[in-house]
């Protein structure tokens, strides 16, 4: 494979430092990538259903090229597995399987399943390494980065979990072409995102190149998930635990997870969905506190439109609590500080910052009118 499209970043921990490789082709070399973090030549990976089906059987080729065996366990698909059921059943596995302390854990998937195997990772034998492949763009650019792993409890999102950090990303944006323009659409909300919050002229970018990155353009492909990454890092090794910027990474989120929770977790409204129209909401919100001129979130909702994007609360399908109980559910939220709400908000594009000092009355309205 060319190494024109091939790009690679170091995550700066120190002693825990690692690479992310990006590019087409990379399941094929998995083997490669691979070899120097083990202590014997096997791996145990885990997988979902709809993963295993397309790309298992390539990564297993790809080990088997440098005499790698690995084992696999594939878990249903969807959010639904980010339980204590499956997450059970995987540690018991794991440790069926004999996993030893040196070994390496392989997480093949979406955020679901890197989530799930890096908490079965963390926990195993009080912490064995492992290895992500993210499959799905939200994993690649997002979820697959910077060592939160967990799963969700009834009372809400990945409420349980650990910061363990992967050895190795391998993000192969060759496997982007098994996505339904859904799931596809979807992560592009995460890679918006990072425009948002930090780099305007990333977000001047993806104005330009979203409909090319969408319809399949590996070039551009390749550039959106390396500067997804590069800024994901940057904030990781600032900030690894969230006690300041890191928190700019949940721009979007405190909207979303109670969508999210809202929906069931279901397939009404995928995470970078929930995501995106969080980032609308969130830009209103500031411009409707006078951060930023109302031109931003306009700006915001052409694009997230243009690309076909969920945008407000009428495209989620199905009725939506009111105002009052979507705002319990961001008060279930991890973002909460002392009964504070936490919010990023923007003073732009480019410029979100975080902020603890939201009068409610003001959420409470913004939902309202988005409701009707």
């Amino acid at each position: 494979m060319s190494d024109i499209l091939r790009e690679t970043l170091r995550v700066e921990l120190g002693a825990r430092a690692y690479d992310i490789v990006i590019g087409p082709g990379l399941l094929a070399e998995a083997g490669r990538h691979v070899a120097p973090l083990l202590r014997r030549p096997r791996v145990a990976v885990l997988t979902d259903e709809t993963v295993a089906g397309l790309h298992l059987e390539s990564l297993r080729a790809g080990l088997a090229a440098e005499g790698i065996e690995m084992v696999s366990l594939a878990l249903p698909a969807g959010e639904a597995t980010k339980s204590w059921p499956h997450f059970t059943r995987a540690v018991e596995w794991l440790l069926e399987q004999k996993v030893e302390r040196s070994d390496v854990v392989v997480a093949l998937g979406g955020g679901v399943i890197g989530d799930l195997a890096g908490f079965a990772a963390a926990v195993l034998r009080r912490g064995v390494r492992f290895v992500q492949i993210p499959t799905s763009l939200l994993a690649q650019v997002d979820s697959s980065v910077g060592g939160k792993t967990g799963i969700n409890a009834p009372q809400g999102k990945n409420l349980v979990g650990a910061f363990h950090q992967p050895s190795l990303v391998l993000a192969d944006t060759g496997v982007l072409a098994s996505l339904s323009p859904r799931d596809f659409i979807a992560g592009y909300g995460e890679v918006v995102k990072y425009g948002l919050l930090g780099d305007a002229a990333f977000f001047d970018w993806l104005e330009q190149n979203g409909p090319a990155l969408a319809a399949g353009d590996m070039a551009a492909r390749v550039a959106a998930v390396t500067r997804s990454c590069q800024m994901k890092a940057e904030i990781v090794a600032r900030d690894e635990t969230e006690q300041g910027d890191r928190a700019l990474l949940n721009l979007g989120h405190t909207f979303g997870h109670a969508l999210e929770s809202a929906t069931g977790y279901s397939d009404r409204l995928l995470h970078g969905e929930g995501v995106a129209i969080g980032c609308a909401l969130a830009f209103e919100l500031s411009a409707r506190l006078g951060l930023c001129a109302q031109e931003a979130p306009s700006r915001l909702r052409q694009h997230l439109r243009a690309m076909g994007m969920k945008v407000d609360l009428s495209d989620i399908p199905g009725e939506l609590p009111g105002a009052e109980a979507l705002m319990a559910l961001m008060a279930q939220d991890k973002k909460v500080v002392d009964g504070k709400l936490r919010f990023i908000l923007a003073r732009g594009i480019g410029e979100a910052f975080v902020t603890f000092d939201v009068p409610g009355e003001a959420v409470r309205k913004l939902l309202d009118d988005a409701l009707a």
